[in-house]
């Protein structure tokens, strides 16, 4: 498919995700998470050219104007969305398939443990939500939703909607996940703290029996 024909095809998705888009003319001038995506598309084929700071350059100008940071050796599948889009952050070794939609404030990204492949795999048709975090060389499988403010650190499997910090699996398959609580071995901080002033007693009798054997002993010995 050739670039003009998949700046037509981002658009459209623009229409089907954001019922506030009125118009294509609209649409091309002002909505920048389509720009970041545009930029990138150029940026990256300057990137396989192995023209490194042009492709940077063309990245850093992009996330100047958009407020969104896609490295240039990212690879991003066809009609991906990006909502709004400030904050947003992709790394270098990222990879994101096809109808993938993110929101505001997302990273991809690293760890900073990890060298060569260390930035999430994003599957077909998944959809991360505001704030989300998905850091590492992961993948997050297909049709699987991060939800808003999560920070996933493990793969994530298809058709999964996980939540949290750190993010966990809630629904998978259309059918909820249980999470069990073994109450009996949850933390009790009164009860540690009983069994921790205990054995600051029991050492101090030992330390005063100490004291009184030699004491005796001494008296014994006058």
């Amino acid at each position: 498919m050739g670039f003009f024909k998949k700046m037509k095809e981002d658009m459209d998705v623009v229409f089907e995700q954001d019922p506030a888009a009125r118009s294509y003319f609209e649409v091309f001038l002002t909505y920048s998470g389509l720009h970041a995506v545009w930029s990138h598309r150029i940026a990256h084929r300057f990137y396989k050219w192995k023209l490194y700071f042009i492709a940077r350059a063309i990245s850093q100008v992009s996330r100047f104007i958009t407020g969104i940071e896609i490295h240039p050796g990212a690879v991003i599948g066809r009609r991906f969305f990006i909502d709004h889009g400030m904050g947003v952050v992709v790394g270098e070794t990222c990879e994101i398939g096809n109808n993938v939609t993110i929101y505001q404030g997302v990273t991809l990204g690293g760890t900073g443990h990890e060298k060569g492949k260390r930035h999430p795999t994003i599957m077909d048709n998944a959809l991360i939500a505001t704030g989300a975090k998905v850091l590492g060389n992961i993948t997050i499988g297909e049709n699987s939703k991060i939800g808003g403010g999560s920070v996933v650190l493990k793969d994530v499997p298809n058709n999964a909607t996980v939540v949290g910090i750190p993010g966990r699996v809630v629904k998978q398959d259309g059918k909820k996940i249980s999470q069990k609580l073994d109450h009996h071995i949850l933390p009790d901080p009164i009860s540690d703290r009983l069994q921790a002033l205990q054995a600051e007693i029991d050492l101090l009798q030992d330390e005063v029996t100490q004291l009184k054997e030699g004491k005796e002993h001494v008296n014994h010995n006058l």
